[in-house]
Formats: structure tokens, sequence, C-alpha cells
């Protein structure tokens, strides 16, 4: 079991419980999923840039990703309807979990003149989406084998039902977020 997994079950659920004054234990909020998203626009002219940007991404997820296709064509970007433009990747379970305990104890501190994640970045629902501007803040990735820093957003998504809720669950989670 991943070790944020078994530290929300024993500690986080029910610190939850009282902090929010839920009436039952299933109310508490949980983290549902984590999608990451690599856009790569330089694609459109490389396909091997795509090839690098889903080996990058699967070396730090650890599950390989899928590529995002061009939903409209855009002729000022020399774009086509079909046309690969990303990849991304949902990550649900331990996979999660472990992807999580990575990103916040080891990557984002790395991140260069850090003072926090911001903490305005919720969708009104209890989602939280972090941009990250570089992919070599994961220790999983060479410097040395890199083509070009690219950058990527990740979502929490949980089933809070409000944005508060949602904060209490990620600074739970040892999210380091701005102090204001």
């Amino acid at each position: 079991m991943a070790r944020l997994k078994k530290s929300y079950n024993e500690s986080i659920k029910p610190g939850l419980l009282g902090t929010l004054r839920l009436k039952n234990i299933n109310e508490v909020p949980r983290i549902e999923k984590i999608v990451v998203n690599m856009g790569v626009g330089d694609a459109i002219g490389d396909a091997k840039k795509l090839d690098a940007a889903i080996a990058d991404m699967t070396a730090i997820t650890g599950q390989k990703p899928l590529v995002r296709k061009a939903r409209k064509s855009i002729s000022n970007f020399k774009l086509r309807q079909g046309m690969p433009v990303g990849c991304s990747v949902t990550l649900r379970g331990n996979r999660m979990y472990e992807f999580l305990d990575r990103m916040v104890n080891v990557a984002i501190p790395r991140i260069r003149d850090f003072r926090g994640i911001p903490a305005n970045s919720f969708d009104g629902r209890g989602n939280y989406t972090l941009g990250i501007t570089e992919q070599i803040i994961f220790p999983e990735i060479d410097y040395d084998k890199i083509d070009k820093i690219r950058g990527m957003n990740i979502t929490i998504v949980t089933t809070a039902k409000t944005d508060e809720e949602a904060f209490q669950l990620l600074q739970a989670f040892g999210m380091p977020f701005k102090r204001t």
C-alpha cells in the first residue's frame, strides 16, 4: 500500500472528519484521480518531439500516456484536425498516491525560487490545477538526455464539494501552499 494512502486512511480521514464537522466517515473528501497533461506544439513540425515528451511523461508517472489530437484545424498555427498536439495520463489508485507523494516531497521543493504553490487555483468544485514550467524538477528525468524543457498541467480531482474542503484535504496531504 502506498505511504500516502495509508496516511490518509489512518490519520488524515479521521482528522478531516472533525475539522470539517462531518457526521459520516464516508463524507470525508478524497482524491479521485490525478490528470497530467503535456502540450507539445512542436509535434506539428517534428513527430520525434512527441516521442520524447511521451518518454518523459512515462518516466515521471510510471504509466504510458495517451496521445491527444487536435479537434479543430487552425490555419495560423499550420494545424490540421487529427494532428497530435500533446499527451496526457490519468492516474488512479496506488500510482496516483505514489505520484502525489513524489510530487509533494521531492519535485515541488526542487522548483527554483520556490515560495509555495498558489492557493487560488481551485475551480469552484473542489479540483486543483497546478502548472509546472519544467519537467526537470522530477528526479526521474535525466537532465542530459532531454531535448527541450517542457511544462505540464497537473489536475487533482477530488470528491470535495467546496474549494475550502479541497484546500483542507490537500493541505493535510502536505501540499506547500503559499502563506497569505
